[in-house]
C-alpha cells in the first residue's frame, strides 16, 4: 500500500468517528451539556481528543515534509528566509511599546503581552505590505512587457 492509501482510509477512519461523536453531542442538545458535567466529559471529550489527535497527525507530518523539503532544497534561501522573517520581528517589536491594560471582562493584560499582541499587529501590517508592494511590482513588470 502507498502512502496516499494509508493516509486516505486513516483520515476516512477519523472523520467517521468525528461524525459519530459530533451526532452524540447534536443529540443530547446544548441545555443538556450545559446542565450536566458529567456530560460534558462524556460527549465532549472523546470528540476533542480525535481533535488533538488530527492535530498531533497533521503537525507531526508537516514538520517531517518541511525537513524533508529542507534537505532536497537550497538551504541558503530557507534560511534568508526565516532571518528576514525574524528581521521584521525584531523591527516591529522595536516599533511598539507595551502598557498594562484593563480587558472588558476585568482581567489584565500586562505590559509585555500588549507588546507582543502590538509587535504581532504590526508584523501583520509590515508583511502584507510587503505582499501588496509585490503584487503591484509584479503586475507593472507584466504591462511593460
Amino acid at each position: 500500500m502507498t502512502l496516499h492509501k494509508i493516509l486516505k482510509y486513516l483520515a476516512i477512519v477519523i472523520g467517521v468517528a468525528g461524525l459519530i461523536l459530533l451526532g452524540r453531542i447534536i443529540y443530547a442538545g446544548d441545555d443538556a451539556i450545559e446542565a450536566s458535567g458529567d456530560m460534558q466529559a462524556s460527549l465532549l471529550e472523546p470528540f476533542m481528543w480525535v481533535a488533538y489527535l488530527v492535530l498531533f497527525v497533521v503537525i507531526f507530518l508537516v514538520a517531517i515534509f518541511v525537513i524533508k523539503g529542507l534537505f532536497r532544497g537550497n538551504i541558503k534561501n530557507t534560511i534568508i528566509a526565516i532571518g528576514s522573517f525574524a528581521a521584521i520581528v525584531l523591527i516591529a517589536y522595536l516599533l511598539t511599546e507595551g502598557t498594562a491594560k484593563t480587558l472588558k471582562d476585568g482581567g489584565t493584560l500586562s505590559a509585555s503581552g500588549d507588546h507582543w499582541v502590538g509587535a504581532g499587529l504590526v508584523t501583520f501590517y509590515i508583511l502584507a505590505g510587503i505582499a501588496i508592494a509585490s503584487m503591484v511590482f509584479s503586475g507593472i513588470k507584466k504591462l511593460t512587457k
